[in-house]
């Protein structure tokens, strides 16, 4: 009698606090959001993203419309007059002191290039600013239904789990959509990393055409990827709206309205 009574005095005060029902009607505005979302956002979206796909920047695109020149010219071949006795000419270095008070440490040697800074790809950019807010879109959505599918989940019971089951299952999904999106960013990113990288190496073995080649596969993978992206978040809507839709029913009431039901 004395537990159930201190459990009543909670739910009490719980009641009667302005936080309370302030996060109460968060939740409220949660499930209304999350069940428009469902029903009218996702087909929206999922519409979006085809008509997207079909467009020439990504339908039937060829990888020489995504290469983009460096801008790094071969450097002069040096003749050399077998008859001389002079030495073949060094190569040249530049030099590049950081800006340090620290007289102790050394300069860091660099490549003047002849036509100034190396632009990224800007087709590539193109793209990358179109994926970029449907991955955004998709990762807030996705976190939308976490939510949304959290706070539908009931109290812990004994028996009558059954719908309780598939909404652990449906939230599962939907946090392994969120952690995919996230990923997406991470691979934007490696891209102009690794592209930064051959560059320098461009930059600093100019003849050697390997780097440069090695520079348009680069990118040729990203368009690809990127392609991939955009399809993948078109599925992953498509997933999500399907199982969710499938079990609308359990999610919003996982147990039924009898609290035991017959085992015979």
């Amino acid at each position: 009698m004395m537990k159930n009574k201190s459990v009543q005095l909670i739910d009490s005060a719980m009641s009667c606090s302005p936080e309370t029902q302030k996060v109460q009607d968060y939740k409220d505005t949660v499930k209304v959001q999350a069940e428009e979302l469902v029903l009218k956002g996702f087909p929206e979206t999922i519409v979006k993203l085809n008509t997207l796909l079909d467009t020439p920047q990504f339908k039937n695109r060829l990888f020489t419309e995504v290469h983009q020149d460096l801008s790094i010219p071969y450097p002069d071949p040096i003749v050399l007059n077998k008859n001389s006795d002079l030495p073949p000419a060094k190569k040249t270095k530049y030099d590049h002191s950081l800006s340090s008070n620290d007289s102790s440490k050394e300069s860091s040697k660099m490549m003047v290039l002849p036509s100034g800074s190396v632009p990224t790809n800007k087709n590539l950019v193109e793209l990358v600013e179109t994926v970029k807010p449907q991955i955004r879109k998709l990762m807030e959505d996705s976190n939308l239904m976490k939510m949304w599918i959290s706070f539908m989940i009931p109290k812990i019971e004994d028996g009558n789990n059954f719908g309780v089951s598939i909404q652990e299952d449906t939230l599962a999904e939907v946090q392994s959509v969120e952690a995919e999106a996230a990923a997406f960013f991470d691979q934007i990113s490696r891209y102009f990393i690794s592209r930064g990288k051959l560059i320098s190496k461009v930059a600093k073995y100019p003849h050697i055409d390997d780097y440069r080649r090695a520079v348009q596969e680069l990118d040729e993978k990203e368009y690809l990827s990127l392609w991939l992206m955009l399809s993948e978040i078109r599925n992953r809507y498509c997933a999500l709206h399907d199982i969710v839709l499938k079990n609308i029913d359990k999610i919003k009431k996982p147990r039924s309205s009898n609290a035991t039901e017959s085992l015979y």
